[in-house]
This record gives structure tokens, C-alpha cells and sequence, in this order.
């Protein structure tokens, strides 16, 4: 398995994970995504001058996960830290270590830019999910709320 970064070239094998993602989330069909965010996260990716960064996971020469990941100021902390706001693999890559390594591998990204701690967020019906990220993270019992604002 390779963790690295995306690359331009990475767009057409992405996006079908990308698609997945959302869709998991009920964003498909009728809910999806418009296609200009869809492009608008993916240019945001490959600019360095922003905060957000793509990892993916190859197995046999196929990407089978990604892991997307922001680095942003703290309130309660010197030190930045990094969300990781998107993580998946293919169906038929999990249970193969692919979501531990993009964790670790984010991990590593928030190392590199100086940041003290990695956290994410998952629907509370994401068994498969929680179950790995029991492992390898604590659940501090913090309940998500959002409010769309309006333009």
C-alpha cells in the first residue's frame, strides 16, 4: 500500500471515491454536490497556499481511499491543528488497514506543519467506522451542531 499526496493526474481516479463519500453521507442524486465545489475542492488541494490537503491510498496501482485534511488556528492551543474532514475507502478495500494508514498518514501531515492534534467526526451510525476509530483515538463526547448561514 502507497499513502501519498494527490496530484493533478489523480482527478479521474478520485473522483468516483469523492462521489462515494458524499453519497455515503446522503449527497447523490437529487442531494449531491454541485459540480462546481466538486472542482473548487480539488483546485483548493493543489494550491499551495491553501490549508487543504488530499492524501490517497493505492493498492496494486489503484487509489482505494482518501483522506482530506485542514490545518487551522485553535482557540485552546498554541500550536495549529489539523481536521481531518473526509476519509474513505472502497468498498472492497476495507478491512485491509487502508483507514488506519490514511489516519496515520494524516497524522503525519499535522506533524510536519507543526500541529499538536489530529480530530475528526463521524455520524453516530457509522459502526464500521467508529470501530476502527476506537482504536486508534479517544471519543471525547462532544456533540456536533450546524447552522447553515445565509448568504
Amino acid at each position: 500500500m502507497i499513502i501519498r499526496p494527490v496530484d493533478r493526474n489523480d482527478y479521474e481516479a478520485w473522483l468516483p471515491l469523492w462521489d462515494g463519500y458524499n453519497a455515503f453521507y446522503g449527497r447523490a442524486g437529487e442531494t449531491a454536490l454541485p459540480e462546481n465545489i466538486t472542482r473548487q475542492t480539488w483546485t483548493r488541494f493543489l494550491d499551495d497556499r491553501e490549508p487543504v490537503d488530499a492524501l490517497v491510498a493505492e493498492l496494486d496501482g489503484k487509489i482505494v481511499g482518501l483522506a482530506h485534511t485542514i490545518i487551522h488556528r485553535s482557540t485552546t492551543r498554541l500550536a495549529d491543528v489539523c481536521y481531518l474532514q473526509d476519509l474513505f475507502t472502497t468498498p472492497e478495500a476495507r478491512g485491509q488497514g487502508v483507514a488506519r494508514a490514511l489516519i496515520y498518514a494524516a497524522k503525519q501531515v499535522a506533524a510536519a506543519a507543526g500541529c499538536n492534534r489530529l480530530y475528526w467526526q463521524t455520524h453516530q451510525t457509522n459502526h464500521t467506522a467508529r470501530a476502527l476509530y476506537d482504536k486508534v483515538a479517544e471519543h471525547q463526547g462532544f456533540i456536533v451542531y450546524g447552522s447553515d448561514v445565509p448568504a
